[in-house]
């Protein structure tokens, strides 16, 4: 594990709502949180209480209403929205709970998505090629998404998600639409790319699996941090 100070995200007083209607919807409410460079860190806790919320703020998918985030040491609030584009394609990666594959793009193609807006194309395709054999695809590069099983696709979006070489990996409920083999196999390759990679790995889950093997669990009710075990 790296030095502790060595933080990848860090969150102050984090404050997220929504208009539903009549009425608004407090649903992140005052979060402070860091995430240590390297670690294996997943967010627990019931439906409906600010996981993916949280996760989509740290990602830079989301403004929040109050409080700052820094991801590297990097005060995203500085940031105009082209810089934090930036940033989003090239520190950190997502893999969803859907694979979000696009169904007229073959497996290569679908990882290459990412790298069209600032890599050169041949030293793209160069390590695109080198992440599907890390996760187990290469026989595959060409198969579109309808001939691929459910672990396949998904496995195609977490190369999709590495491709750009990020420091982060922010994931949502990866394993939800997988049966129970699959769902242990993509935990694997996740905990096999933190570690080969470097990868700091951010995980929402209620996977108990995952959660054996994270160095960090956060759990969530109400919008707020309830309890947290710490990396030792």
């Amino acid at each position: 594990m790296n030095n502790k100070n060595e933080i990848a995200i860090l969150a102050n007083g984090l404050y997220k709502s929504y208009d539903t209607g009549p009425q608004k919807v407090d649903v992140i409410k005052g979060i402070d949180l860091q995430i240590i460079k390297s670690e294996v860190a997943t967010i627990m806790g019931p439906s409906g209480v600010g996981k993916s919320t949280l996760l989509h703020l740290l990602g830079l998918l989301d403004n929040p209403d109050k409080g700052e985030i820094f991801i590297g040491g990097q005060n995203i609030a500085a940031l105009d929205e082209k810089k934090k584009a930036k940033i989003r394609n090239q520190t950190i990666g997502f893999v969803f709970q859907f694979h979000h594959l696009l169904p007229e793009f073959s497996a290569l193609e679908n990882v290459l998505i990412p790298t069209m807006m600032y890599n050169g194309k041949k030293s793209a395709e160069e390590y695109a090629l080198h992440i599907l054999d890390l996760v187990g695809l290469s026989h595959r590069l060409h198969h579109k998404p309808r001939e691929l099983s459910g672990g396949e696709q998904q496995r195609v979006a977490v190369a999709r998600a590495i491709v750009n070489k990020p420091h982060i990996v922010l994931a949502d409920e990866p394993t939800g639409n997988l049966d129970k083999r699959n769902g242990e196999a993509l935990y694997n390759l996740l905990l096999k790319l933190n570690k080969e990679l470097d990868l700091t790995l951010l995980i929402v889950t209620h996977n108990e699996q995952m959660t054996a093997a994270a160095n960090h669990i956060i759990e969530l009710d109400d919008g707020k941090i309830v309890a947290q075990k710490m990396p030792s």
